[in-house]
């Protein structure tokens, strides 16, 4: 159950808000899984009537949200609505979103619960958890009071242990959610279910039967109006540092003793305490970077990173990274893991894919008689076409031991009376109920940029010149230099060759 609450929204005009967060807690209304004392509050500079911002949030709604929109629902929803225009940069103006608070919760019965949501600039971070405070908004004295914060938590490992210590200084870790909303996602989930509730997994989830390790996250679109943003970030800080390496974490962590946030979290942060450093001499080697260029795309001209919109036309940022790296620990020694993404590749796709070892010794052929050189794979799909698939040798029907790779697959879309619920459906309603598991702890955040930022200050140093900064045609799978970073005669696993012309089908 979902104790009665007020959810605070600062940065309540904004994208976010209007395309993600209000339909998601609409969809949650709509499936009874919010309480009885509720109440939405919108925050921010921009001046709103509580019927305005009703107003606008409907038609997000109505284009986002994705549960069945039924009349009364919806109108029943929205009279939970309402908005403070404040000045979030103003210490005094928070004691009107107090008072707002006060009396939303005696009229809604919200029991002095409150959520606060960060949908703001990051520059914003350390300044409204410092007012809420000064106002008392932070503490708890038998309610209880949470901060959700989004990405980017920090720029590197200096200023993400500053804003640690600025939001610790008025909450506790306890009342800290800071959301990345790749691991709301039902597959990254799934992953902890595959792997700890299959006696046929574990056993060889490890080096003994493990070639190599290997983490996809591609989007086909370039970076449109957020070239400004992208180009102070890039492919390292805007995907590897936080998605990519939490969905590293679940796969190699060792099995918590219990499904709980704190054990989950205590294991995660071992896996990245064990990651080894990319020595400043192995960087050129151990990472590629790319940038995508202009090209004809399904009939269309595509242009280059360097013509979009607020890029420098001298711009080295990488649009593309791929890396190489081991973890250091009794189950992983030796075995190496890849991760890649990178943007105007051929589709959106987020998967993950453990390559077990050949046999030792090879019996079979394949239909052209040379011997099978197959290696097991078991496809773990994040998104789309969510699902599992085992790759695995089969005898082709006929005279012989001819051998072909075949499928052995699961789709979630298979389970007709399954509702998949978004990724802010699912954590917004896991911090309602005060569920940490799924959010991101600030030792572990931390960790994660002592791993990344040696690599960035190589890139960015003064003999970043030194590394290559590779082109790739927008619509290829980035770089081709990057095909002969596996080796032993491998190269990456390139999903959705047989892409519909719409693009919205991904086969597993």
């Amino acid at each position: 159950m979902t104790d009665n609450h007020i959810l605070v929204i600062f940065g309540a005009s904004g994208d976010l808000t209007y395309r993600k967060l209000v339909p998601a807690v609409y969809d949650l209304y709509e499936q009874g899984k919010l309480p009885e004392g509720f109440a939405l509050l919108g925050s921010s500079r921009t001046e709103y009537s509580d019927e305005a911002f009703r107003e606008k949030m409907r038609a997000g709604i109505e284009e986002f949200a994705r549960r069945p929109l039924e009349n009364d629902a919806l109108e029943e929803f929205l009279a939970k609505l309402y908005y403070q225009a404040i000045d979030t940069k103003g210490e005094k103006s928070y004691g009107k979103l107090k008072s707002r608070m006060d009396e939303l919760d005696e009229k809604h019965a919200t029991d002095g619960n409150a959520i606060f949501y960060l949908s703001t600039p990051p520059s914003l971070y350390s300044v409204i958890p410092k007012y809420l405070a000064s106002h008392g908004l932070n503490k708890e004295n038998g309610k209880w009071r949470r901060l959700i914060i989004e990405k980017p938590f920090g720029y590197n490992y200096e200023t993400a242990h500053q804003l640690n210590h600025d939001l610790l200084a008025y909450f506790d870790e306890d009342q800290l959610y800071r959301i990345d909303h790749y691991l709301g996602k039902e597959t990254v989930q799934n992953l902890l279910v595959t792997r700890f509730a299959n006696g046929i997994y574990e056993p060889l989830w490890n080096r003994n039967y493990i070639h190599h390790v290997e983490i996809t996250s591609s989007e086909d679109i370039g970076v449109g109006d957020r070239g400004g943003y992208y180009d102070s970030s890039g492919a390292m800080r805007d995907m590897i540092q936080n998605h990519l390496l939490q969905l590293v974490g679940l796969t190699a962590m060792e099995p918590p003793q219990i499904i709980e946030a704190h054990a989950i979290r205590n294991e995660i942060l071992k896996v990245f305490q064990a990651l080894r450093p990319i020595r400043e001499d192995d960087i050129a080697t151990h990472t590629i970077r790319g940038q995508y260029t202009s090209a004809e795309v399904k009939g269309e001209l595509v242009k280059g990173y360097r013509d979009e919109h607020e890029v420098p036309d001298d711009s080295r940022t990488p649009t593309f990274v791929a890396m190489k790296f081991f973890i250091d620990n009794w189950r992983w020694g030796g075995v190496p893991f890849f991760i890649r993404t990178g943007k105007r590749l051929p589709t959106k796709v987020t998967e993950i894919v453990i390559h077990f070892k050949q046999t030792p010794h090879k019996l079979f052929v394949d239909e052209c008689d040379m011997p099978t050189d197959m290696h097991n794979k078991l496809v773990i799909r994040i998104q789309p076409n969510e699902g599992t698939l085992i790759k695995m040798g089969m005898k082709v029907p006929g005279a012989g031991f001819k051998v072909e790779e075949v499928n052995m697959d699961f789709h979630y879309s298979d389970l007709n009376e399954a509702y998949l619920p978004t990724a802010y459906e699912r954590l917004l309603l896991d911090a309602m109920q005060g569920d940490q598991t799924l959010f991101t702890r600030g030792d572990a955040v931390e960790a994660a940029w002592k791993f990344v930022d040696p690599i960035l200050e190589a890139w960015e140093g003064e003999k970043s010149d030194q590394i290559p900064l590779h082109g790739y045609p927008a619509g290829t799978w980035g770089p081709d230099v990057a095909d002969q970073m596996i080796g032993d005669g491998m190269t990456w696993r390139y999903p959705c060759r047989n892409l519909v012309e719409d693009g919205s089908y991904c086969e597993l």
